[in-house]
């Protein structure tokens, strides 16, 4: 299942909704839509013949145990210096890799989810934006973290474009706009 997404048409905000959602909707008004993808700001395509949203697939329920060979998603691969470490760690390696993301987590300040979210507000800025007059300011102040300055130099460009922008701007990595 997909997550949320935003059309557009002729840098108007037609629908939003899950690519299922807006494949219906805007069926037969294909011509000129872009579709952005909440989580990512990336342009996504529809699959116009669909009616509805894709059943999710079922996953099989993973089996206890380690694998046989290689490495799992999701699994992380140490050197037996780094378990030796972990184990005279109180609560055991698992309690104490909790803790050190959390630490390192705090030590971010929210600078991870500050670049998320300008890399995804750039890449709409830049899908649909391009070459509307001082794009190129624009990108700069946006990665320049100044807020104020983005906001007076796209002031121009049409409403529901500087809306969608800051609502990807303001989202927190993992959220939606």
């Amino acid at each position: 299942m997909t997550g949320p997404c935003t059309a557009f048409l002729e840098n108007k905000r037609i629908a939003h909704g899950t690519r299922g959602e807006l494949a219906t909707a805007l069926r037969g008004r294909e011509a000129g839509v872009l579709v952005f993808d909440d989580a990512t700001g990336k342009v996504v395509d529809l699959d116009w013949r669909q009616t509805t949203e894709p059943a999710a697939q079922a996953v099989p329920p993973r089996k206890r145990g380690r694998p046989k060979l290689g490495v799992v998603p999701r699994e992380v691969t140490l050197l037996p210096r780094h378990w030796d470490w972990l184990n005279q760690q109180p609560g055991g390696a698992s309690q104490a890799l909790r803790r050190l993301i959390d630490e390192a987590r705090k030590a971010d300040g929210g600078r991870a989810a500050r670049r998320a979210a300008q890399e995804r507000a750039y890449r709409f800025m830049s899908a649909i934006a391009g070459d509307f007059p001082h794009f190129e300011q624009a990108s700069r102040l946006l990665f320049a973290g100044d807020a104020g300055g983005l906001a007076q130099i796209i002031a121009p460009w049409p409403a529901d474009v500087r809306a969608y922008l800051a609502s990807l701007l303001q989202a927190s990595e993992g959220e939606t706009p």
